[in-house]
């Protein structure tokens, strides 16, 4: 196939691109990020028009989205704008090219909210409330989707991981380098949740690209959920940090991120607070997903949790 991947400078579009490239499809990737490569392209696709991004040299079978601002603290007009205005973009550049298949990476934080969310389908209903603008512009981007004119899907994947991570592992290991992540306590049992390894999340991506009979929603995890706290632990442990001996409850960790997460933004401090309630939310609530309609017609990932925390585990020893 010939394919075309946004946010191919990124940790999910950069692998995808990879695999892509490793299974003999033609690849095209496009980033903001200017980089030195065959086949990479660079454009802003929240700051340009689709008339104005780069000459593709062949018109594309499938476009992979994978392009948005994916960090859990950020300015909100950067949240809108590089997933809301990017993905209306990419719509609208989709039509250009002849409406080639899509495939848009979302993300299953459009249907968080607080407390434990156990075997969410891909019928479960959105909050009323979003958990945070990275979740609010996510749901936008998906009714934009929704109304292309070609074949599209949405993919839903649930805390992504492996080598190249910069956004969920990379986060709390600097803060246990600094002493800050102390034990959660106040639930009457740990709270479990579903991950997926980078490497099954690109095979997925390139699995619905390939099949334009498959529509709708996907939720994409590991389909091995885990004891969140546990996993984390271990993996501090395996890099030999010391690990927390300090207790928190989560009504006081919960106080805490919020009142900081409000004090950054109404004093316009820079880069994110320590801890924010999304944070705090990610260690403390139960998030699992039915992988029926994912094993059903993707098949079953190949990378188990284990085998992808030891590949990571080995990549971010050689960064210490």
């Amino acid at each position: 196939m010939r394919i075309l991947v946004t946010g191919a400078s990124g940790f999910v579009g950069g692998r995808t691109v990879e695999l892509a490239q490793a299974a003999g499809h033609e690849v095209v990737g496009l980033g903001r990020r200017r980089l030195d490569q065959v086949g990479y392209l660079s454009a802003d696709l929240g700051r340009v028009g689709p008339e104005d991004l780069p000459v593709l040299p062949w018109q594309p079978d499938a476009v992979i989205h994978c392009a948005a601002r994916a960090t859990p603290y950020a300015k909100r007009a950067d949240y809108d704008s590089d997933n809301v205005i990017a993905t209306q973009t990419v719509v609208d550049w989709c039509a250009l090219l002849g409406n080639p298949r899509l495939v848009h990476v979302s993300s299953s934080s459009v249907l968080y909210r607080d407390g434990d969310q156990l075997d969410l389908t891909e019928e479960s209903p959105l909050p009323g409330d979003f958990a945070n603008d990275y979740a609010r512009t996510k749901a936008d981007s998906e009714r934009i989707v929704r109304t292309y004119g070609g074949s599209w899907v949405i993919a839903r994947p649930r805390a992504v991981f492996g080598p190249g991570d910069t956004v969920l592992f990379p986060r709390i290991i600097a803060a246990a380098k600094a002493g800050r992540v102390p034990r959660l306590t106040g639930r009457s049992e740990p709270a479990v949740g579903d991950l997926i390894y980078v490497d099954n999340l690109a095979d997925y991506l390139l699995r619905l690209a390939a099949r334009p009979d498959l529509g709708g929603v996907y939720h994409l995890t590991n389909a091995e959920p885990v004891e969140i706290q546990t996993m984390l632990l271990e993996v501090i442990e395996r890099l030999g940090l010391q690990p927390p001996t300090r207790e928190v409850s989560l009504t006081t960790a919960m106080r805490a991120a919020t009142v900081l997460e409000r004090t950054w933004r109404l004093l316009r401090l820079p880069g994110e607070p320590p801890i924010t309630p999304y944070g705090v939310g990610v260690l403390s609530w139960s998030k699992t997903f039915v992988p029926d309609k994912m094993l059903r017609d993707l098949g079953a990932p190949r990378i188990s949790v284990a085998q992808g925390v030891d590949e990571f585990v080995s990549w971010q020893k050689e960064r210490l």
